[in-house]
């Protein structure tokens, strides 16, 4: 049986679509092939409309998102992403973030996995002005790396652990996984994940002259 949380369907009805409009541009550029990847709009400050498990991100309708709780808790029909832990951990700790995306772009993916660090400061680049906050190209923006993990209530519990250490920051990226990334709404969250790629490409083809 669902649980009973309101929220309203006219909100719900708008962030779903939304959802489904994100997916195709998202799926478009490759950032999210097939069924992986997960989206979320917060509704309220106890629910959010999040893209259900195994849905190709390209063909998404309304029909494929449903709502949640904090808890993960399936308010409407459909089923929750393995990964909904990782969303609602973000909207628990910051009132201020509306929306939640998770891509699996091959350029997040393979420099996730040869980076030794575990986290990527990066600074000197003028597109560092597109995250929120961020007025200067001679600050730093810096990205943490966690180790991909199953249990994803134990990764949710060091995302947020590594939060209250060192800042909330922009996004992260999961080794051989992908990245997330948030915002106020879903124009905000997908300006700073199309700047994070676009500043993981510098990174990468700084690498392979450092090489040459």
């Amino acid at each position: 049986m669902l649980k009973q949380t309101a929220f309203n369907q006219h909100d719900f009805a708008r962030a779903a679509q939304a959802l489904c409009d994100y997916g195709r541009i998202l799926y478009s550029r490759g950032w999210s092939p097939a069924t992986s990847s997960n989206y979320s709009v917060r509704l309220n400050d106890q629910c959010c409309a999040l893209t259900s498990s195994g849905k190709h991100k390209g063909e998404l309708t309304p029909a494929d998102i449903l709502v949640v709780d904090w808890a993960g808790q399936p308010l409407s029909a459909g089923k929750p992403s393995a990964e909904t832990l990782l969303h609602t951990q973000l909207y628990q700790r910051d009132a201020t973030i509306g929306a939640v995306l998770h891509t699996h772009s091959p350029l997040a993916v393979v420099l996730s996995q040869i980076w030794p660090e575990e986290s990527l400061s990066m600074s000197g680049w003028e597109l560092q002005k597109a995250f929120a906050g961020e007025t200067s190209h001679e600050g730093t923006v810096t990205f943490p790396l966690f180790a991909n993990d199953q249990d994803i209530s134990r990764l949710a519990a060091l995302v947020e652990q590594r939060m209250q250490q060192q800042g909330q920051g922009h996004a992260y990226l999961i080794r051989g996984h992908g990245v997330y990334t948030w915002g106020k709404d879903l124009a905000e969250c997908f300006r700073h994940l199309e700047a994070l790629e676009n500043l993981l490409g510098y990174q990468l083809e700084l690498l392979k002259l450092r090489q040459l």
